[in-house]
């Protein structure tokens, strides 16, 4: 999906949201099928024929049921999975959301107009979060273009949890404060949240009823950097943010009993248009390498970032940036949109600023000082300890393979995504001698508030393939037809999740039916096949394309024993994003990504051989 974003004069960004089709639900037999499809690759005959009788059995018993009371739902509802999706993938979870469900990516303005420099984090903030607040100032006025896909409009909706918007943690369950407002629905918060050196400032974001300018947020931004690095660090509540979701809950409550005023200012910065991170490190940054700004970006110091918010911009000390945003209300194109849109503004005016330098006289920061007792400090050194323990065991590398892009994959006739997907598939069964089951995001917003459907990229057509590859006696053609043959089986799924013709999140509502009405788990989901294939969340690959833009972007990966492998494809190279954890000693990130770039190189030799 190739966009253009374009301030939009014609179209309203949310005109179209009420004529948006409903999400369907697939009919049950061909869900059932796909599903027994994709198990195949990782069971034996035996397993195999087990699993076939009790999808047989289900499909003939129970889930008929189950599959008639979800259509019921459906009837009533312009998205039958949506608020199950968000409480189910989210804010149910109970870990630390903010290091395993997060996600965040560097910025590649160090490739044009600011290479790594000391000295220029503010200036450079200031630009960069003037530009973001031109795209919030466009979206109010509904003047972003609305975003299309072959021809089919998308759902806009998630534009709108981009600012103002914060996750807020409960017992048993997280809720979502979202207080964006558009022009014509009314007042909408305009102040920023700045985190630096521990502690927290607020200042308003639009001075008599306009934007404040670079200039007028330098001295902002200058004020409260001068003070917090000539007076003692702040306590740091924001690390708070980063414990497992309960405590957090539960010590969010004590601050709150603690002092009344402590909610008022937590309250502050639920609402604020997003969070602005001064990082006094200052990681390292290359076009062809970044890993040490991908990995900081992600699990950097916990004290300035509101793992909450939808929207956090981090800005290091050497000028390099990154975004890193809580993942429960939005997927990333949405962030990717409005992060090209300022990218493509900065480019225009070769990173600097161009006009006026007078500053208007207006407020100072005001600081937000909690009230904390010897408990909350307390609490806040143990979790720091633990998050720094925990993200000490990832490992994560961003590098850009170099030799080819989607220019010359297109040039092949072949599909880009498709074409790293396979690549990936080749690269697992080389360093593991198995096949990894995998989930790859495809969109679904062609609908009424759509958000995901899981591609399975393991197909059986992959490893009949990786299997050739391997294979030494196989001729350079067998090869060929069964890459072929992956491809037009990858490139189908792809079409059917985006169409809402896809299986899991079938599966995920009728178990989550037969939970509602009371009733037994059924065997399907208890299976060996159902958990060996990547079903209730234990994929060893969890993977998505970040679009075809400079931005890339990642995640950590789902399981103990997984990869996260997150890619964007641009014309002449593939950046990627690869996590594991260091404890696990059979996955190791960075020989899987080399062995993924060498798999690029094998795949494109195939495609020459077959023109010799």
């Amino acid at each position: 999906m190739e966009k253009q974003v374009l301030e939009s004069s014609v179209e309203r960004t949310f005109q179209y949201q009420d004529s948006l089709p409903s999400l369907p639900v697939p009919p049950l037999d061909e869900s059932l099928s796909k599903y027994l499809d994709a198990v195949k690759p990782f069971l034996n005959q035996e397993e195999y024929q087990r699993t076939e009788d009790i999808v047989k059995k289900f499909k003939n018993g129970i889930a008929k049921e189950l599959h008639q009371k979800l259509l019921e739902r459906a009837k009533t509802r312009r998205n039958w999975l949506e608020d199950w999706w968000l409480n189910v993938a989210y804010l149910d979870l109970r870990i630390a959301t903010q290091i395993h469900c997060n996600m965040g990516g560097p910025g590649p303005y160090i490739e044009h107009c600011w290479p790594p420099k000391d000295g220029t984090q503010i200036e450079r903030a200031c630009i960069s979060i003037w530009h973001t607040l031109n795209f919030w100032h466009l979206l109010r006025a509904e003047k972003v273009a609305i975003e299309r896909s072959q021809d089919a409009i998308l759902d806009m909706y998630q534009f709108r949890m981009l600012f103002c918007t914060c996750r807020i943690p409960g017992i048993p369950r997280d809720s979502i404060g979202s207080y964006f407002k558009t022009e014509t629905e009314g007042e909408c918060p305009s102040h920023l949240i700045v985190l630096c050196r521990g502690r927290v400032f607020a200042f308003d974001a639009t001075h008599e009823g306009s934007v404040v300018t670079p200039p007028e947020m330098i001295r902002q931004l200058t004020y409260i950097q001068k003070r917090c690095h000539s007076e003692p660090d702040g306590p740091g509540v924001a690390a708070l943010t980063s414990n497992e979701r309960t405590k957090w809950a539960e010590l969010r409550e004590y601050l709150i009993d603690l002092d009344p005023k402590n909610l008022t200012l937590l309250e502050k910065i639920q609402r604020s248009l997003f969070v602005v991170c001064l990082d006094d490190s200052s990681p390292h940054a290359t076009p062809e390498n970044y890993t040490e700004v991908a990995r900081l970006g992600l699990t950097g110091d916990p004290t300035v970032r509101w793992g909450d918010k939808s929207y956090n911009s981090i800005f290091f000390s050497n000028g390099t940036c990154s975004a890193f945003c809580d993942h429960s209300p939005f997927d990333a194109m949405a962030l990717i949109t409005m992060l090209s849109y300022a990218e493509k503004k900065i480019i225009e005016n070769e990173g600097k600023w161009k006009g006026s330098d007078k500053v208007r006289d207006m407020p100072w920061p005001e600081e937000l000082v909690f009230t904390v007792d010897q408990k909350i400090i307390n609490e806040i050194e143990s979790t720091k300890e633990s998050y720094y323990k925990k993200v000490s065991d990832l490992q994560l590398v961003s590098y850009a393979f170099t030799s080819f892009g989607k220019a010359l994959i297109r040039k092949k006739k072949l599909h880009p995504d498709t074409f790293v997907q396979l690549a990936l598939q080749l690269a697992y069964y080389k360093c593991h001698g198995r096949p990894g089951c995998c989930y790859e995001t495809a969109t679904t917003r062609r609908f009424y508030h759509g958000r995901t459907e899981t591609i399975r990229s393991c197909t059986g057509e992959a490893v009949e393939w990786c299997k050739s590859m391997l294979d030494p006696s196989d001729s350079t053609y067998k090869r060929l037809q069964l890459m072929h043959k992956a491809f037009a089986k990858h490139n189908k799924m792809r079409k059917e999740c985006e169409n809402g013709k896809g299986f899991d999140r079938h599966l995920l509502g009728l178990l989550l039916i037969a939970q509602e009405q009371g009733l037994p788990v059924p065997e399907l989901y208890v299976d060996k096949a159902f958990t060996a294939s990547g079903g209730g969340g234990n994929f060893v690959l969890s993977t998505s394309l970040t679009g075809y833009t400079r931005f890339s972007g990642g995640a950590l990966p789902m399981v103990e024993h997984g990869y996260g492998f997150f890619y964007a494809i641009r014309d002449d190279r593939i950046v990627i994003i690869c996590s594991a954890w260091k404890s696990c000693p059979e996955t190791d990130a960075e020989v899987l990504s080399k062995t993924v770039f060498q798999s690029l190189q094998d795949m494109l030799q195939l495609t020459v051989a077959a023109q010799l």
